[in-house]
């Protein structure tokens, strides 16, 4: 089996969207569609808004729009400090997550968007969010080491690879990490996820280490997909 190659952007905003369009054009000339993490954050979005407008347009031209939480908070439950989980769907009950899904499905069908597909934030999902996501008939959820098809239950491995670090020499470190974990990635024939922040593609390190574990993943063979293009059942037998 060849690999499939996933590369997901988020923190698409006014901010950062000079930066975004810039990747998606180095992308498009390597033939690599986007997953676009979208969270439709209460009162923060407007659907006509120069970033949106720009997401739809992405969408309507084959990358994937991929439901990214609701407002990233990090403890929409209100837990004792001691047991709080730094992600917003990390620990939910599947009521709590329902009531979550419930509003960013609906926030997100009135900026003109939509989706069955599934990434929480940090790319943490709990038992319950899972058993909410499949109430909702989600397809599909992005988790930390996984890709999990919602209706088979088939579960492909395969761990997110981006960059977290905010100090300049953790952050070159990160970078040279997510180069060699591509890297291994492809060469075992698996599925290969790079994750980016519009947020970090203003500096040149993380923009061009992004843009070097695609090209490795390419070179090792990777196919391109969106997480909406990935046929996880025909992954599960190769």
């Amino acid at each position: 089996m060849s690999s499939r190659l996933v590369v997901s952007l988020s923190g698409i905003n006014a901010r950062t969207l000079a930066q975004a369009t810039a990747l998606a054009a180095e992308l498009d000339s390597r033939g690599v569609p986007l997953s676009l993490l979208v969270a439709p954050r209460v009162g923060r979005h407007s659907a006509d808004s120069p970033a949106l407008r720009w997401v739809r347009s992405r969408a309507a031209g084959g990358d994937a729009v991929v439901l990214h939480g609701l407002d990233h908070d990090l403890d929409p439950c209100r837990r004792p400090r001691v047991i709080r989980r730094q992600a917003e769907f990390a620990a939910l009950p599947a009521h709590e997550a329902n009531l979550r899904l419930v509003a960013a499905r609906a926030l997100l069908e009135r900026l003109d968007l939509h989706t069955d597909y599934f990434a929480p934030p940090r790319w943490l999902a709990s038992n319950g969010t899972l058993i909410a996501l499949r109430r909702h008939g989600f397809r599909l959820c992005a988790d930390v080491t996984a890709v999990r098809d919602l209706q088979t239950g088939v579960v492909i491995p395969g761990r997110v690879h981006g960059l977290a670090a905010r100090t300049e020499r953790g952050e070159q470190w990160l970078c040279w990490a997510l180069v060699l974990g591509v890297a291994r990635a492809a060469r075992r024939s698996g599925l290969v996820r790079i994750a980016a922040d519009a947020g970090d593609l203003h500096r040149a390190g993380p923009r061009q280490a992004v843009l070097d574990a695609v090209d490795i993943a390419l070179h090792h063979g990777a196919e391109p997909v969106t997480y909406g293009g990935l046929q996880l059942r025909r992954l599960a037998v190769s």
